[in-house]
């Protein structure tokens, strides 16, 4: 059976939310390559597991700098940003065939548990594979049961009043 852990990354990934980016990139796929929008704009990809009892999350900034990434912790979001230079409008006679990679800026937020501390964080830099360590935050979960109070085979009945009363 497979272990049961208790995540601080509940909604990270808003499938609905995800599957309407796709859809309005699919129906606005003539609009120029240079068009920057939500749509179009570059979020890195990112990994999230777990490792014995910490939560590591590697996010992938191949040709970002360390000194071009921003790492912050603020009220359980975790922000990484920062800006990926060398793009084509910095190349001189330069005509692309396939263009797929994004430059300029970018922002990632991942939403943590409120419980989550600086002081837990810890992260590295190198190959262009950023690693994020969430120390002791993937812990088995304790699931209480609630017992729900009051029988009735009855069903609950909402009506409306008219003006009459």
């Amino acid at each position: 059976m497979a272990d049961a852990r208790q995540t601080p990354f509940q909604g990270l990934v808003d499938m609905f939310a995800e599957m309407s980016r796709m859809r309005e990139h699919i129906t606005h796929a003539d609009a120029p390559v240079d068009a920057r929008s939500h749509v179009t704009e570059w979020v890195p990809l990112v990994d999230i597991l777990a490792e014995g009892v910490d939560i590591v999350i590697r996010c992938e900034l191949a040709g970002v700098t360390r000194d071009e990434i921003f790492l912050s912790l603020t009220h359980g979001q975790l922000v990484i940003s920062g800006t990926r230079r060398g793009g084509p409008e910095e190349e001189a006679d330069v005509s692309y065939y396939v263009r797929e990679r994004r430059y300029g800026p970018f922002r990632r937020t991942l939403g943590l548990s409120e419980e989550i501390h600086a002081d837990r964080v810890s992260a590295s830099f190198a190959d262009g594979l950023l690693e994020i360590r969430l120390v002791g935050c993937a812990r088995a979960s304790e699931h209480e049961q609630i017992e729900i109070s009051g029988v009735s085979a009855e069903p609950v009945r909402v009506g409306v009043a008219n003006a009459d009363g």
